[in-house]
């Protein structure tokens, strides 16, 4: 299970480097604005804090990544493993609550909180499956 956890988790982070390339590198672009809904003007005076957002989203996208690399290679007795499983834990449970304060604070960005939050819901189950099982 601790595979289908690392899988999950790679695909959220996958998921997040590309949040960090709409909002840091092609926020004024008009493929983007229309994915967030955002006029010309308004994308141009956000641009420094969606660039912000995005590097957040790249940092969370990295936690699990490591988390993934940990897991996968080290030793499930070692302390390493533990801290892949850390890893991924900060990782997920960090991308989960984005979205969870995403759709609470507006529900017309459901879709957007389910894209966000899906993968790393799923993935922190799998992961509490791999640590009850093990």
């Amino acid at each position: 299970m601790i595979v289908v956890a690392a899988v999950l988790a790679a695909l959220a982070a996958l998921v997040h480097v590309y949040i960090f390339v709409l909002e840091t590198i092609r926020w004024t672009e008009p493929a983007t604005r229309r994915i967030f809904g955002t006029t010309e003007e308004t994308a141009a005076i956000t641009k420094p804090l969606a660039a912000n957002q995005g590097v957040y989203n790249l940092l969370l996208a990295i936690v699990a990544a490591a988390g993934v690399v940990l897991v996968l290679v080290a030793d499930p007795t070692s302390g390493e493993r533990a801290a892949g499983d850390a890893l991924l834990t900060a990782g997920l449970g960090s991308m989960l609550v984005a979205a969870l304060y995403l759709v609470t604070t507006d529900r017309s960005k459901l879709r957007a909180a389910a894209v966000q939050g899906t993968l790393p819901l799923l993935g922190l189950l799998a992961l509490l499956v791999a640590t009850l099982t093990a």
